[in-house]
């Protein structure tokens, strides 16, 4: 009779087995960009950026739109290829879980208007008639007029609730506008 490997040895070498490639694989390249220095000429977000970044998290934008640009000629049209060094800072990392709609990581550079953005929330369809992502209208009031230090948004008269009225962007709705600003891809240098 030869001797054959016990149930434990089977059981312990698939464990220590997955425990190396766990480290090869998963902890190893997590640890070496823990650290990862950011980019040259990144300015500090505003704090009403800040907040707006809140609120793009509490509204689980990030389940629609990434922030993670593959280099792949397919996504040459949303900016460079993300690097490390995009997340620097970042706390928590916003790379996206899928890209229902188009990648926010340059959205700056490729709509740099905040009067786009805030029709855009209040009324995707306003701006992109083909647009799937449901609008934001509590970000905003609807009023007879605008009064002083109020961001009268431009909405078609197709998209405001009543003849007449105008609507005036809230707090809320102008600090996720800074945060969707904020979004600017650096170049980087070769």
């Amino acid at each position: 009779m030869s001797a054959q490997p016990g149930h434990r040895a089977v059981v312990g070498l698939a464990f220590f087995g997955y425990l190396a490639l766990t480290l090869l694989i998963a902890i190893l390249p997590a640890a070496s960009v823990q650290n990862t220095p950011g980019l040259p000429g990144v300015a500090a977000r505003s704090a009403l950026a800040e907040e707006g970044r809140v609120i793009y998290l509490r509204e689980g934008c990030g389940y629609c739109h990434t922030q993670f640009v593959r280099d792949l000629p397919l996504d040459r049209p949303y900016g460079r290829g993300t690097v490390a060094a995009d997340y620097a800072n970042e706390d928590p990392p916003l790379p996206g879980s899928e890209r229902t709609g188009p990648d926010l990581s340059n959205v700056a550079a490729r709509q740099p208007s905040d009067t786009w953005h805030l029709l855009h929330l209040f009324n995707p369809r306003a701006v992109v008639p083909q647009s799937v992502m449901p609008g934001f209208p509590w970000y905003f009031e609807i009023k007879a007029a605008g009064a002083a230090g109020d961001v009268v948004v431009p909405v078609p008269p197709r998209f405001v609730p009543a003849e007449g009225q105008v609507v005036v962007a809230r707090p809320e709705a102008r600090a996720l506008v800074a945060y969707l600003l904020s979004l600017r891809q650096p170049e980087l240098r070769k």
